[in-house]
C-alpha cells in the first residue's frame, strides 16, 4: 500500500512538473515497467507459495501481467531508443492483448473458487428464479451502458476513422472491446459476486487494476483514433496504478477455507443502483454533448444501444415491482399464517389454550350466561404406547372434529393440552347439560386405529359459574373445571362431574370411619352390580360397591375416601366394615349367588383382618363360600410368598379369592403364577381392545391359560352387546358391566337377580370400588 500512494503520488507530481514532455514521458515509461515488473515478480512468488486455486490465479495474473510488461518494453523501445513510431500490428500488440486473455482467466477462477466455498447468505435461498432473471437484466444494461460509453469514446471513433486494413482495424478494435468485456465482467462480478470475506480484499484490488488498466487504455485508443499528438502523464496513470493494485492483490493472504459471506450493505446498495447508473451514464453523455456544444445527431449505433438500455431498464422496473407485489403479498399471508397460529392448535386447527381463555374472559366481561366444559381422553396414553403418536396424533383429530361437530357456530372448541379439550358454551346452563349428551352421542362411535376399533371414553368437568360473582375471571372457571373433571377420573373413567363449591376439599373419611368405631359412618352404604354367565346371561353373583355420601350431603367418590383411609392407616378398618356390612346385607340374596368384596392387597397376611372375618361370618351365620374376595391393587403385593399363605388360609375357610383388574397396574402373569387365587377379573381395557389380528389371539391365549390352571375367568367393562358377543366367542365365562346392569341397593338388586338376570342399560358410570 505504501508502494501504491508514493506512484500515485509521482504520477500527480510528473504531470504536474515543469520539465519536458521527453523528460516526463521518460520517467512514466519507467514506472510503468517498474509497475508491471513488480506486479510478474509478487504474482509468481506468491502464486508458488500456495496451492489449488490460490496459486492458479495468481500464476494466471502474473502471466497476463508478464505478456503486457513484454509488449510495454517493445512498445518503449520504439518509442524512445529506436525513435521511429510503432507499427500496427507489431509484438506489442501481442503482449497488450494477451494480457486480457489472462486477466479473464484469473478473474474467473478467483471468482468461483471463493464463491464455491463461500456460505449462502440468509435470506437469499429460495429466489433463485427471480435472482436468475435480475442477474440477466442487470448484466444486460451494465454491458449496453458501458458498450455506448465506449462507442461514444474510443470504440466508435476508430470504427468511424477506419483502418488501413481490415487486420489494423481489428487490432485497433480489440483494446477498447477488451477493455469493455473486462470492465463489464469486472463490475458485475464486484456488484453481484458472494465472495468470503477473507477473499474480499484480494478480489476487490484484483478488479480496481483491470478498471484502471482498461481506462488508460480506452483513453489510449481514443486519442490515437483522434490523432492526438502527445498522452500526458496524468492520463497514463491507470498504466501504473493499476499493475501496483495488481501486486497489492496477489499478496492478500485470502483464505483457503469456506468461510461464511457476511451481507455487505455496500454491495447491495450497488446491485439495486446498478441499472440506473448506466441509464444515467447514458443521459450523462447526450447532456454532455449538449452542453459542449456538439450535435446530438446519434448514429444508428448510439441510438439503439441506448434505447436497449432505456428498455431494459423499464423490464427491470416492472420486474422489481411486480417481485415487490408478491413480496407484500406473501408478507400479508405469513402475517395472516402467524395470526392464525398463534390463536390455533397446529395439529388440529382448532383454537388453543390463548386463543380460549381471551374468548372466555370476553365472555365473562359481557355478563352474558355460559358454561364451560373441560374433556379428557381417558386412557389416552394407551394409545400412544400402544399405537404410536402419530396415530395418538390422528385420534387427536378424529376427537377435535366430532367436538366441533357438536357445538353452535358461537360455541367454541379448543385444545388446551395433550388429550385435553375445552368447550366454552354461550347460553343458559340447560345448554351445557344438553351439550353433554350430544358429546357423549358423538363420541359413542369407535375409532378405527390401525385396523382396531377403539371405543372412546373421555371424562368432563363442567363449570356453570355465576357471572356476576366478583373476581371471577378465565383462570378461575378453567381451574374449577379442572378440578370437576380430575374429581371424577378418581372414580374411574367416562365420568361428567359438574363442579360445587365443596368439590376441591374432600370430606375427612378417616375422621368419619374412626367417629364410627367399626360400625357404619353416616352417610356410608353398600350397592351391587351384578356378574352374569355369558353364555346364557345368568345371574350368578354380586360385586359389592361401596358408597359414601358426606355430611354436607356431597357425593364422595370411592376414588377419593379409600385412598384416604389407606393413607391414614385404617385399610383394614374399612375392609373389615365392608366385610361385615356386606354380611349383614347379603340373607335377602338367594343363597347360590357369590358376593364379591373388594379388598385391599395390603390385608393379605394380616392376621389380625382374618381373624376379623371369621367373626363376621360367624356372627352373621353366612357361608365362607358365598364370599369372594376380589384383591384390589391399591399397593403392590410386597411379599408374594406371605400373599399366597394367606391366600391359602382364606381358602381353607371356604372364601374364594380374585385378582382384580387383572391386565394393568401390578397385576401381572407373574401374580398369575405366584398367587393360588380362583378367579381373574379382566380389567376393561382389555375388554375394549378386543379386536381383529393379534389382540384377539392374545386375549384368546389369556383365556386359554387361565382355563389351564383352572380359572375362572371375568371381563369387566361390557357395555354394548357387541362386546358380550366379542368376548364371548374368545372363551369368557363372565362378565360384568352396564350391559348388564348396574350397581343399585340391596332391594333393587334383589327383585332383578329373581328376574331376567340382565340388569337395565344406562347412561352413567359409577366406577367399582
Amino acid at each position: 500500500m505504501t508502494i501504491l500512494a508514493g506512484a500515485a503520488v509521482l504520477v500527480l507530481v510528473n504531470g504536474a512538473a515543469p520539465w519536458s514532455y521527453a523528460t516526463a514521458n521518460a520517467l512514466d515509461n519507467a514506472m510503468q515497467l517498474a509497475a508491471g515488473t513488480t506486479a510478474v515478480v509478487t504474482g509468481v512468488i506468491s502464486g508458488l507459495r500456495r496451492r489449488g486455486s490460490e496459486r492458479t490465479w495468481r500464476l494466471l495474473i502474473a502471466t497476463g501481467m508478464a505478456a503486457w510488461t513484454g509488449g510495454l518494453i517493445i512498445w518503449s523501445w520504439y518509442q524512445i531508443v529506436d525513435g521511429e513510431g510503432l507499427p500496427s500490428p507489431s509484438l506489442a500488440d501481442a503482449g497488450f492483448l494477451a494480457y486480457p486473455v489472462f486477466g479473464l482467466a484469473a478473474m474467473s477462477v478467483l471468482g468461483r473458487a471463493a464463491a464455491r466455498n463461500a456460505q449462502p447468505v440468509d435470506g437469499q435461498r429460495g429466489r433463485h428464479g427471480y435472482r436468475s432473471v435480475e442477474l440477466v437484466l442487470d448484466g444486460l444494461i451494465v454491458t449496453a451502458s458501458l458498450f455506448f460509453l465506449s462507442w461514444s469514446g474510443a470504440l466508435g471513433t476508430i470504427v468511424t476513422a477506419g483502418a488501413p486494413d481490415r487486420v489494423t482495424l481489428a487490432v485497433a478494435l480489440a483494446y477498447p472491446v477488451t477493455d469493455l468485456v473486462m470492465v463489464v465482467v469486472a463490475v458485475l462480478m464486484v456488484v453481484f459476486g458472494r465472495i468470503r470475506e477473507a477473499d474480499r480484499a484480494g478480489f476487490q484490488f484484483l478488479i480496481a487494476g483491470v478498471v484502471a488498466l482498461a481506462t488508460s487504455d480506452s483513453i489510449y485508443a481514443y486519442l490515437i483514433s483522434v490523432d492526438a499528438a502527445t498522452m500526458t502523464p496524468w492520463e497514463n496513470a491507470g498504466f501504473v496504478i493499476g499493475p501496483l493494485l495488481v501486486a497489492c492483490a496477489v499478496l492478500e493472504r485470502g483464505s483457503g477455507g469456506g468461510a461464511a459471506v457476511r451481507p455487505v450493505e455496500n454491495a447491495d446498495r450497488w446491485a439495486l443502483g446498478l441499472p440506473y447508473l448506466g441509464l444515467a451514464a447514458v443521459g450523462a453523455v447526450v447532456i454532455g454533448r449538449w452542453v459542449t456544444g456538439h450535435e446530438i445527431n446519434l448514429d444508428p449505433v448510439t441510438t439503439v444501444t441506448g434505447l436497449l438500455v432505456v428498455t431494459l431498464v423499464i423490464v427491470n422496473q416492472l420486474l422489481t415491482a411486480l417481485h415487490n407485489r408478491r413480496l407484500i403479498n406473501r408478507v400479508y399471508a405469513n402475517q395472516h399464517l402467524l395470526l392464525h397460529l398463534a390463536y390455533h392448535d397446529s395439529l388440529t386447527g382448532l383454537a388453543n389454550r390463548l386463543s380460549f381463555a381471551r374468548r372466555l374472559d370476553g365472555a365473562l366481561a359481557s355478563h352474558q350466561p355460559l358454561s364451560l366444559v373441560l374433556v379428557d381422553i381417558d386412557d389416552f396414553k394407551d394409545v400412544n404406547d400402544r399405537f404410536g403418536h402419530a396415530e395418538g396424533d390422528r385420534l387427536l383429530c378424529e376427537v377435535g372434529t366430532r367436538l366441533q361437530a357438536t357445538v353452535s357456530p358461537r360455541d367454541t372448541v379448543a385444545r388446551i393440552g395433550g388429550d385435553e379439550f375445552a368447550i366454552l358454551v354461550v347460553g343458559e346452563p340447560a345448554t351445557a347439560t344438553e351439550l353433554v349428551s350430544r358429546i357423549r352421542a358423538a363420541l359413542r362411535t369407535p375409532v378405527a386405529v390401525k385396523d382396531v376399533q377403539v371405543r372412546l371414553r373421555v371424562s368432563m368437568g363442567v363449570v356453570l359459574p355465576d357471572v356476576d360473582e366478583p373476581f371471577l375471571d378465565g383462570d378461575v372457571l378453567l381451574s374449577r373445571a379442572d378440578a370437576s373433571m380430575y374429581a371424577g377420573k378418581r372414580t374411574g373413567k367416562d365420568t361428567v362431574v359438574i363442579y360445587r363449591p365443596a368439590l376441591g376439599d374432600a370430606p375427612d373419611f378417616p375422621s368419619a370411619l374412626r367417629a364410627a368405631f367399626g360400625e357404619r359412618p353416616v352417610g356410608f352404604f353398600m350397592v351391587y352390580q351384578p356378574v352374569v354367565r355369558l353364555l346364557d346371561g345368568e345371574v350368578v353373583g354380586f360385586e359389592a360397591l361401596a358408597r359414601w355420601k358426606a355430611a354436607d350431603g356431597s357425593d364422595v367418590e370411592p376414588g377419593i375416601f379409600v385412598p384416604s383411609a389407606e393413607r391414614a392407616g385404617l385399610g383394614r378398618v374399612l375392609d373389615t366394615m365392608v366385610v361385615n356390612a356386606v354380611c349383614g346385607e347379603i340373607a335377602d340374596l338367594p343363597p347360590h349367588l357369590t358376593v364379591h368384596v373388594n379388598v385391599g392387597a395390603a390385608r393379605l397376611g394380616d392376621l389380625a383382618f382374618e381373624s376379623a372375618v371369621q367373626e363376621t361370618l360367624s356372627t352373621h351365620h353366612v357361608p365362607p363360600g358365598r364370599l369372594l374376595f376380589e384383591i384390589t391393587e391399591t399397593e403392590a403385593v410386597a411379599n408374594l410368598g406371605e400373599a399366597a399363605a394367606a391366600i391359602r388360609r382364606l381358602q381353607s375357610l371356604g372364601i374364594r379369592l380374585a385378582l382384580d383388574d387383572f391386565g394393568t397396574g401390578y397385576n401381572s402373569l407373574n401374580y398369575l403364577h405366584e398367587l393360588p387365587v380362583d378367579v381373574i377379573k379382566l380389567d376393561r381395557s382389555m375388554t375394549e381392545w378386543v379386536a381383529p389380528q393379534n389382540d384377539v389371539r392374545l386375549y384368546r391365549s389369556l383365556i386359554g391359560i387361565c382355563g389351564e390352571m383352572g380359572l375362572d375367568v371375568i371381563a369387566e367393562g361390557i357395555e354394548t352387546e357387541e362386546s358380550a358377543a366379542r368376548v364371548r366367542q374368545m372363551g369368557c365365562g363372565y362378565g360384568q358391566g352396564y350391559h348388564f346392569g348396574r350397581p343399585k341397593v340391596l332391594g333393587a338388586v334383589s327383585g332383578a337377580s329373581e328376574g331376567s338376570g340382565v340388569g337395565g342399560l344406562g347412561r352413567e358410570r359409577d366406577d367399582l370400588a
